[in-house]
């Protein structure tokens, strides 16, 4: 069963897309792909590079973050701000929250030693935050000008999803895979077989969008001022653009063979759209580098395929993928 939550309309009112993720959130998820060694391909690079960076500090939050499954929640306030900002949170986070989180992790997983002191003891307290930091500064800064050009696309698309077919179209197209929209309760599936109601009671959604969280979606319930929901940003290609920019043109995301196919051309034109759901053709073709009465022919052509869909309000155009485009690509790009 997956977890229900329960939207009034005031929760509609008052939910919304965050601008940015939230470094720290991200931070952990992060963690959570430098453990597991999924994604081989796309990720194999980043984590050799990873275990060249991280100095023996780092051990304290590896400790801490598993692979799946509950974590102290201090180490990722929720909320808007800057990685700093954010640390500095951590840094004045009450000894009673940090007795709190541990014992609601202690429930589930045993914990290092080291956590039992940790409420009280300033200095170790302290060289926690500079663990934190550390894996911050060697995970997550260097590609965090990546992340946002993605994470502020993705927000863009949704925008333009929100304008065209409203919130429920939003809800309904943020993470296909995990979660479905049947008005008004956003269904998530958790892989770990959490269920539940999270009833909202008039405090909104906030839906983080996470260049690393592409996968299973995680979900704050307890946090505040409102609960939120991470969810998949840039498409199936988004944590590889961030990762490795330089070497995302559509011909390395696996359009290689598809190109033989479709042609090169309307590869181009398909890559694009499923980069950036919801583009206009105005987008689209400067997205594929074609003109726009191309990029408008070779949209006719994949939608006629059901490749890609097409939706007019008015003069407005936007386009988006399929799941079958993005499973043909996906499956192209091994």
């Amino acid at each position: 069963m997956p977890v229900r939550v329960h939207f009034t309309v005031e929760d509609l009112a008052r939910t919304k897309i965050a601008a940015q993720p939230n470094p720290l959130c991200e931070l952990v998820v992060a963690i959570r792909k430098l453990k597991f060694a999924d994604h081989p391909v796309r990720l194999s690079a980043w984590r050799r590079d990873m275990a060249r960076r991280l100095r023996p500090e780092a051990r304290m939050v590896l400790d801490l973050v598993p692979r799946s499954g509950i974590m102290p929640a201090f180490l990722a306030p929720p909320g808007t701000g800057t990685a700093d900002e954010l640390m500095d949170r951590v840094r004045a986070v009450p000894r009673s929250r940090i007795r709190s989180d541990l014992a609601d992790v202690a429930a589930h997983r045993s914990l290092p030693s080291w956590t039992r002191q940790l409420a009280d003891d300033p200095d170790r307290l302290a060289r926690l935050c500079d663990s934190l930091q550390h894996v911050h500064d060697r995970l997550l800064r260097p590609y965090w000008n990546e992340i946002t050009a993605v994470t502020e696309a993705d927000t863009a698309a949704r925008a333009r999803q929100l304008v065209s077919g409203g919130l429920g179209e939003v809800l309904g197209r943020i993470n296909p895979r995990w979660t479905r929209w049947d008005a008004p309760v956003l269904e998530v599936t958790m892989p770990s077989g959490l269920d539940g109601d999270l009833h909202l009671a008039g405090r909104g959604l906030l839906l983080v969008p996470s260049v690393f969280g592409t996968d299973t979606p995680v979900i704050g319930p307890h946090a505040e001022p409102q609960p939120f929901l991470l969810y998949p940003a840039g498409g199936p290609r988004g944590l590889a653009a961030a990762l490795a920019p330089e070497e995302m043109p559509w011909r390395t995301a696996g359009a290689g063979s598809l190109g033989s196919v479709l042609g090169t051309t309307r590869a181009a034109v398909l890559y694009a759209v499923i980069e950036r759901p919801g583009c206009s053709t105005k987008e689209l073709a400067r997205a594929a580098g074609v003109a726009p009465a191309t990029a408008s022919e070779h949209a006719t052509l994949l939608r006629e395929a059901g490749l890609i869909r097409t939706t007019r309000r008015g003069a407005a155009v936007s386009h988006s993928p399929t799941s079958a485009a993005v499973e043909l690509w996906g499956a192209a790009a091994g």
